[in-house]
């Protein structure tokens, strides 16, 4: 999504030697179709090859300072396996993470017990200079449906404690289950207080829908927090471009201390949009009109460093530009997650990418927001799910949202709308698979939106085929409004438009056997810190019937 920034926030040319030179070598055809581009990316781009094994080992009792700054986490729970998560950085915001370019050993244990008296699995992990001596602990052989707690060991550095758990087993039954959506978090726009409430919430699993962090600038007062306490180096103060740029932004976002008790307290599924890279850019397309080879490069660069700061697993590692992220996670019987990626995949946007009524550019039936080979996954994943609700967890508006009133009203260029025969694939899909109870959870529009899934958009008594709940941000747009000042224009122009807020928080959702319920959680600023947290809405969809009732 667009957010202003000022043009002293790019830097045009923050690439590492070699980097502009290696993309000339490369033009477009070649990036898209050759597997040798991939590994050319991966090489100009700095990722890790053979020397990964050959890096000097320190010894990590000579780690001087607390190396557990970024905090830990976990994430994608399996029913005998959690993902477990950290990055040793004494010094976060120097570019090393004031550690030498040597692999350190990293002792990690997991318990029944938050007081670890019953340790269940241990082991040693690597942290590699080349990964940014970031660790990706695959922790097996657990018990599903149990709650684990877990924490890691660097010399004589024990980190703080996490909680996660695994999901249960495929065929199981399950009553219910709390899940949060969550999206949107530009630091230089505010503090992260939602993470803070979000922390103490009764949740199993959190899914964050992208926008993790923001490419541009930062300055030494963090923007909107006004900092009077501390200075950000200028290592911020540019909008990130390298690999280096990318690695030390994820730095500064993870030393917030709301977000590292968010993903302390709950396993996280992630899934980037188009901030993680850069704004609007559309698959090898890049929304500054920055030629493709080099775009690819700092395209490989961000996917890179998204990987090392994420609880992702080993098959979520990139190559070079690429990054298979799209993946399916089960709960029971209960619900099946399709996590979709529709950044990597997706057409060029219509219209130059501005507001613009449906016309042919934007309806031609051969554009696709999800690539073909992801939307055969998904519509495959629905004909052979038993489960009683199908959630797609993904990026933009899937409901159409017309922007005004009339027969030529806007619609965004960047969400479904700019892709309409591709949501219509999908909705087809979901009724030729019999999807009774479809749910798709969305970020990217800074506001908490809850809309009825119709059959036909453009007749509000056709069917109702599920429902899409939009999650407002957690900081970007800053402190926002309860009723934005198109508010009551927007709730007209779409009659399944069932909730709007402009605040920032987070969406809670409880999937039941008869029902699920959504609360829109909003706090009332993010410009200083320690805002309450409340309730400013909350619906119910029953099962056999999709569409949106207070609750």
């Amino acid at each position: 999504m667009t957010i202003a920034t000022p043009l002293s926030h790019r830097a045009p040319s923050g690439h590492p030697p070699g980097f502009r030179a290696a993309a000339r070598r490369l033009d477009r055809r070649r990036f898209l179709g050759v597997s040798g581009a991939a590994l050319a990316l991966a090489f100009a781009a700095d990722l890790p090859g053979a020397g990964m094994a050959a890096a000097a080992e320190l010894d990590a009792a000579r780690i001087d300072a607390y190396p557990f700054t970024l905090g830990i986490a976990s994430g994608d729970p399996l029913p005998d396996s959690v993902l477990l998560w950290t990055r040793l950085a004494p010094a976060p915001y120097q570019p090393d993470g004031g550690l030498p370019a040597q692999r350190v050993d990293v002792e990690w244990e997991l318990a029944r017990d938050e007081g670890f008296a019953t340790v269940v699995r241990r082991g040693t992990a690597v942290a590699h200079p080349e990964f940014r001596h970031t660790v990706h602990v695959e922790a097996v052989g657990l018990e599903p449906d149990r709650v684990y707690h877990y924490r890691f060991r660097a010399g004589g550095w024990l980190s703080e404690a996490g909680r996660t758990r695994t999901a249960p087993a495929e065929s199981s039954p399950v009553a219910s289950l709390n899940i949060a959506a969550v999206a949107c978090q530009a630091y230089h726009d505010g503090y992260f207080t939602a993470y803070r409430h979000l922390a103490e919430d009764d949740v199993d699993v959190v899914f964050h829908l992208g926008d993790y962090l923001y490419e541009y600038a930062v300055d030494a007062t963090g923007g909107a927090r006004a900092y009077t306490d501390r200075r950000l180096p200028a290592l911020f103060a540019h909008e990130a471009v390298s690999l280096e740029d990318y690695r030390l932004r994820y730095a500064l976002y993870k030393t917030d201390p709301d977000l590292r008790a968010a993903h302390a307290a709950h396993p996280f599924v992630v899934a980037f949009d188009d901030h993680e890279t850069e704004n609007d850019y559309a698959g090898a397309v890049s929304g500054n009109g920055v030629p493709p080879a080099e775009f690819l490069l700092r395209r490989a660069a961000s996917y890179r460093a998204y990987w090392e700061h994420q609880p992702l697993r080993a098959p979520q590692l990139p190559v070079g530009p690429d990054m298979r992220l799209y993946r399916r996670l089960r709960w029971g019987r209960l619900a099946q997650f399709d996590v979709l990626d529709t950044r990597q995949y997706r057409s060029d946007q219509a219209y130059g990418d501005v507001p613009h009524a449906p016309g042919p550019q934007s309806e031609d039936p051969a554009r696709t927001m999800t690539g073909a080979a992801q939307e055969r996954w998904l519509l495959d994943g629905w004909r052979d799910s038993a489960a009683l609700w199908n959630v797609v967890a993904q990026q933009v508006c899937f409901s159409r949202q017309r922007l005004g009133t009339g027969p030529a009203a806007k619609v965004s260029m960047d969400a479904w709308d700019g892709y309409p025969a591709a949501r219509r694939r999908v909705l087809d899909g979901a009724k030729a698979a019999g999807v009774e109870n479809l749910m798709v959870l969305t970020g990217d529009v800074h506001v908490g939106y809850g809309f009825d899934i119709k059959d036909d958009f453009d007749d509000p008594a056709s069917r109702t085929l599920g429902t899409e709940i939009v999650t407002t941000s957690i900081a970007s747009g800053r402190d926002g409004a309860r009723r934005p000042a198109n508010w009551a224009a927007r709730m007209a122009a779409n009659p399944h438009l069932r909730f709007y807020d402009g605040r920032r928080g987070y969406a809670r959702i409880t999937l039941g056997q008869r029902l699920a319920r959504a609360d829109f959680r909003t706090v009332p600023y993010v410009t200083k810190p320690g805002a309450p947290i409340a309730t400013a809405g909350s619906f119910v969809t029953e099962t056999g019937r999709p569409g949106l009732e207070p609750a």
